[in-house]
């Protein structure tokens, strides 16, 4: 009897798979998509809320939040791990539209608002407390090590 065998890796596909056919319906990346989505981001004091015309692009802070909301709900703290999730975890391409930030991107982004940060776990606890996402009121995501 012969094993199961996967695809061909080198195999070119006419028709790629939809990246949002591999992120389950009820994943949290998609909670964390719609919460930080939902967020204004300069009454939060976010460095960098609004985009510059000059320049070279930079990446949106709602992109670096969700990355790091992410990396705290499943203890990725490290900004070298985090860059390196971004490259190999299908439900952080979904989450990011497959960006691909440095580890030194994120660090910053870490340093540069620290404030802003902690006020969007405690918006976020409050969000999942009122969709009753936590089991008891005594536990909180930022509770999670949240290490600034």
């Amino acid at each position: 009897m012969a094993y199961k065998k996967g695809e061909e890796r080198r195999q070119k596909v006419l028709f790629p798979d939809c990246i949002d056919e591999y992120v389950e319906k009820d994943a949290p990346v998609r909670l964390f998509d719609a919460f930080i989505d939902s967020l204004d981001m300069g009454k939060l004091k976010f460095i960098r809320s609004t985009p510059k015309n000059t320049g070279t692009l930079g990446y949106d802070p709602r992109d670096l939040l969700k990355l790091y909301i992410y990396g705290y709900f499943y203890q990725v703290r490290s900004s070298r791990k985090l860059a390196r999730e971004c490259k190999c975890d299908v439900e952080v391409m979904w989450l990011l539209s497959k960006l691909y930030p440095d580890f030194r991107t994120i660090s910053d982004f870490r340093k540069d608002n620290k404030d802003s940060i902690t006020k969007t776990f405690k918006e976020f606890n409050k969000f999942c407390m009122g969709l009753k996402l936590f089991q008891s009121h005594t536990y909180q995501l930022t509770e999670v090590s949240l290490r600034l």
